[in-house]
């Protein structure tokens, strides 16, 4: 990215810090890798998907209703994923001020939320038939509704203010306060007496699916990942190109303003 358009941006951290934050050296990786990402992205969503509804096994319990959970659970752990990391960006734009840090976190906002939306409306298409209702106030239902509306108001913080610096501080201290509620999604059936079912699949222990039915959510798990990672790498690229755009038409209105002068 050109100096003379786009200022060098720079923090008080380390060098490594400095060479992640670089924008120039962002886009020299994220433009090639794009098309890749959203090809197998693509293709993993479609072979897990259909992997899931077409071929493998109904569930013994909850029959033909149960195979939403290759889109619910991926949406699920995607949107809760997606909050860390929008934590982790607004951590490093408060304690190191790196400029991209603020970006990414921006553009994570409007993904993650879309993903929890998808969580929620699959997870009232599953409840209806499991639970007689598209909604209870269930502890897990309702703290998964609160990261959506965490998601929302980050992003219209972020809106709020026509400073923006002062838009990302507030907004990354929002993030950050917000994070508290992740152990709480993900313990909420542990803790409380919850219509909501267990943890079906542990990394510590065995898991309680079939790996006919484990191996298309797996599939489907790594497509959704891919997918966010698509969408908001796409999304940081294009902010830097507007970013850049806005610059270079200030710095050419500022030029032709000098020789109107002189």
């Amino acid at each position: 990215m050109n100096e003379e358009v786009l200022p060098v941006m720079r923090s008080k951290s380390g060098g490594w810090l400095h060479y992640l934050a670089n924008p120039a050296r962002f886009m020299r990786v994220a433009v090639p890798a794009l098309p890749w990402l959203t090809v197998v992205s693509v293709l993993l969503c479609a072979v897990g998907i259909v992997w899931g509804y077409q071929f493998a096994p109904a569930d013994w319990e909850q029959g033909d209703a149960a195979r939403i959970m290759y889109v619910h659970v991926p949406a699920a752990w995607v949107a809760m994923a997606g909050y860390a990391a929008l934590a982790v960006c607004s951590l490093f734009s408060i304690v190191w001020r790196h400029p991209l840090a603020d970006i990414a976190a921006e553009e994570i906002g409007p993904v993650g939320a879309g993903f929890t939306a998808v969580c929620l409306v699959s997870g009232s298409l599953w409840g209806k038939p499991m639970w007689g209702a598209y909604w209870v106030w269930d502890a897990r239902l309702t703290s998964v509704l609160i990261l959506f509306f965490l998601y929302l108001g980050h992003v219209a913080l972020i809106r709020a203010f026509d400073n923006k610096a002062h838009a990302y501080r507030a907004a990354a201290i929002l993030a950050l306060a917000g994070a508290v509620n992740l152990p709480i999604i993900v313990f909420s059936v542990q803790w409380w007496n919850t219509l909501h079912q267990g943890n079906t699949i542990s990394l510590s222990g065995g898991s309680k699916i079939y790996v006919t039915m484990l191996y298309p959510l797996l599939i489907s798990t790594l497509g959704f990942y891919l997918a966010f990672i698509t969408m908001v790498v796409a999304r940081v690229a294009a902010a830097i190109n507007e970013r850049k755009l806005a610059a270079a038409l200030l710095a050419a209105a500022l030029h032709a303003a000098e020789e109107e002068r002189t």
